[in-house]
């Protein structure tokens, strides 16, 4: 194994290091009164203890599911346990990952708080600090892990350095797609859970709150507004880190699986393995390339423009990444000619398609931004249509939502066209790894936002003067943007990282092609485009549900407890955080469950190449609703945010409590579950569908898998033949194959 390998950890542990330095920096930082520690006590404790109360139900889950993998037959003697094992480090880094963020964001928020008493610049500075600590651990975890990882199971299935690419391989990938399996499946019951949470409270706050009692729903009057503070950080943060921890994860795999099929002309200096280290690699540069970005993020007075300096240092990230990017590829990959399922490539592709992945997912960053940032048309004609009502307005925002899955389906089906082009299946995967590597960054920048909108409602709760609220809005309004710019960035890599897992399955599975004229495949087509739907009603229901209650219960204490309208009684705060955390525990399990268990049903009782039309169906449809989904929801929240500072209708303007705010709220009420349950949980749902089937792929393949026929060197010789066969000739003979396995 090369000296290489090894690169991919270390670099995981410099992050924590500067992470730990980091969290020190904002935990130093003043924060403020009395009064305003123990609201913010108040949020983390109800965070934490919705943290523990989903645990509790994930830690039976994960035993269930790592016995049922450890006792499944597989290909090498022993193995299962590896897989099991390996499921619940997975489970296990991914929960904590979202502990990381949870933790530092209940930090942060006091302390951006008490910086806005001062500048726009310190408030930045702490709360992006403090996102900065969830991207760098989050991205460190995932590096540490899959390289940790890697090498402890190199040195035990790869017993003979000269089969590399021999069934020992093979089984070591096995074994980590069951790490990548307990990551996507903690983040999707994170996702879903903390959705539910967050958004139960949202909704109560909002339309009882401000619609109703005409106060803010940060106001220490509203009950739901602890509930709702403490949303932001279970749903916006911790599963958030769980969310991108996973299809980080996710990424990288898919590439590494791929990476072992390519044939190569010459060998290169990494033991024949260096498609399969390249992912890694790139991604703890990538690493390095955020921490560095993360220092160009700063304003220098309260005029300064906060998103420009988000733009700053992810373009500059991006731009590291490309950089360094260029001579690894070359020094890595072998000099002559790579094929992958008959489709030939050099170093020099690869990059192309390192590079290709980078622009795709700026474009999507910017065509999301542009659909849900204030000021924007789309936005602003939203504010228009709610001047003439409350329907109007979720008009106008449907609109929205679906006109904005054009441009990004446009992009990333040129995309996966080129990025095939260039390097085949391999380079599409390659392009997803390129658009992840700067994950710290993309984190960081997404979690900044909860953390602000944290800090505007911690001032509102302690009364602090008008200005500090003004600079916190600024950063929460930026944060609204640029979670939605996250959220689109996360939904592509999905759709490149999902094609790359479906490949990777039907190579595992023994299938060369999936043919939708037969039955079967076409009826999977459609039950897997059907699964995004049932799969957001569930999600979007159990939210109606829970914010019934929560509804219920903020009605009833304005009704019942005399004085808290006069400020004169304290409302009960805890009973509304009981109703979130009971609801969203509760309710997480049917959609999670979804995503687990079709793909064993149908893998099952119909076979690799039907499961692999309704993995199809799942990702296209996914894909589309998910873009969908997220842009409408953050279209809607910013133009209620329009209201805030004044929005200007045909010539008049209109500011909140007005009838078009009032409009506005509805339909933010009606996006929060698109922008923070459902939507952003289609990328999970997607990938770890096809995770799943990856997983299971060995027991419902098509070929003799005891003889190793689908991908030891014979079956890449037969390969060889069938694609190249006027090339191949070579391949017939027996020193060649011998060539091949050394």
């Amino acid at each position: 194994m090369s000296n290489i390998t090894y690169l991919v950890p270390a670099l995981g542990l410099v992050g924590l290091l500067v992470m730990f330095f980091k969290r020190g920096w904002v935990v130093r930082q003043d924060a403020g009164s009395p009064e305003m520690k123990n609201i913010s006590d108040a949020i983390a404790d109800g965070a934490l203890a919705f943290l523990k109360a989903e645990w509790r139900v994930l830690i039976v889950f994960g035993i269930i599911v790592s016995i049922l993998l450890g006792y499944s037959g597989t290909l090498v003697e022993n193995s299962s346990a590896f897989i099991g094992i390996s499921f619940v480090i997975g489970a296990f880094v991914s929960a904590f990952a979202g502990y990381i963020g949870m933790n530092i964001a209940t930090k942060s928020n006091v302390r951006t708080t008490q910086a806005a008493r001062s500048s726009l610049t310190k408030a930045l500075e702490v709360s992006f600090t403090g996102g900065s600590v969830m991207g760098i651990g989050v991205a460190s975890l995932a590096v540490i892990g899959l390289g940790g990882l890697f090498i402890i199971l190199y040195s035990v299935f790869v017993t003979d350095g000269s089969d590399v690419n021999g069934l020992g391989m093979e089984k070591v990938l096995e074994v980590l797609a069951g790490f990548s399996l307990g990551a996507e499946s903690i983040a999707l019951f994170a996702r879903v859970g903390g959705g539910i949470y967050t958004k139960a409270a949202d909704v109560g706050a909002d339309l009882v709150g401000k619609v109703e009692a005409g106060i803010p729903e940060d106001d220490p009057r509203n009950p739901a507004t602890i509930a709702d503070n403490v949303g932001d950080n279970v749903g916006d943060v911790a599963g958030m880190g769980a969310d991108l921890f996973g299809s980080y994860v996710a990424t990288i795999l898919a590439t590494m699986v791929l990476g072992r099929e390519i044939i190569s002309e010459s060998t290169d200096n990494f033991g024949g393995i260096s498609p399969i280290l390249l992912p890694m690699v790139i991604a703890g540069i990538g690493l390095i390339a955020s921490i560095i970005g993360m220092l160009l993020v700063r304003v220098s007075n309260d005029e300064g423009n906060v998103q420009a300096a988000l733009n700053r240092g992810n373009w500059g990230s991006i731009i590291i990444v490309l950089i360094a990017s260029y001579p690894l590829t070359f020094w890595m990959l072998p000099e002559g000619t790579l094929t992958i399922r008959g489709v030939d490539f050099t170093a020099i592709d690869v990059f192309w398609a390192i590079l290709l992945g980078s622009i795709v997912g700026a474009i999507m960053s910017t065509v999301t931004e542009y659909y849900t940032a204030m000021g924007k048309r789309p936005v602003q004609s939203i504010v228009n249509q709610s001047s003439t009502g409350h329907a109007t307005n979720i008009i106008g925002g449907l609109s929205v939502g679906m006109e904005s899955t054009v441009v990004p389906t446009l992009v990333l089906a040129a995309g996966i066209f080129i990025s095939y082009e260039f390097a085949g299946l391999y380079g599409v995967a390659i392009a997803a790894a390129g658009m992840m590597a700067t994950t710290a960054m993309q984190l960081a920048i997404d979690a900044f936002g909860p953390i602000a909108d944290n800090a505007g409602g911690i001032a509102e709760m302690a009364y602090l003067p008008e200005e500090v609220r003004g600079r916190t809005d600024i950063l929460d309004a930026v944060g609204n943007t640029t979670a939605a710019s996250g959220k689109g960035f996360a939904i592509a890599s999905a759709a490149l990282t999902s094609l790359a897992l479906f490949a990777a399955f039907c190579g595992v599975a023994g299938i060369n092609s999936i043919d939708i004229y037969k039955a079967n495949v076409l009826a999977g087509l459609f039950v897997g485009a059907m699964i995004p739907f049932i799969f957001s009603s569930l999600a979007i229901a159990a939210v109606g549900r829970a914010a019934m209650k929560m509804v219920e219960e903020v009605r009833r204490q304005f009704r019942e407890i005399p004085g808290i309208m006069e400020g004169t009684a304290k409302p009960e705060y805890d009973k509304c955080v009981a109703i979130s955390t009971q609801a969203s525990i509760r309710e997480m399990v049917a959609p999670g469950l979804i995503a687990l268990i079709v793909p064993v049903i149908v893998g099952f009782i119909f076979g690799p190449e039907v499961l692999g039309g309704t993995l199809a169906g799942v990702t296209v449809s996914g894909v589309l609703m998910g873009i969908f989904q997220n842009n409408a929801g953050g279209a809607w929240d910013n133009a209620k945010k329009s209201f805030e500072k004044g929005a200007v209708i045909n010539g008049v303007t209109y500011y909140k409590k007005s009838e078009p705010h009032k409009a506005a709220v509805t339909g933010d009420t009606v996006g929060d579950p698109f922008k923070d349950t459902s939507g952003p949980s289609m990328n999970i749902l997607i990938k770890l569908m096809s995770i799943v089937s990856l997983v299971i792929a060995p027991h419902i393949a098509v070929e003799d898998r005891e003889s190793g026929i689908l991908n030891n060197p014979t079956h890449k010789i037969e390969m060889a033949k069938k694609y190249k066969p006027a090339e191949t000739s070579k391949v017939e003979t027996a020193d060649y194959a011998m060539q091949l396995k050394k």
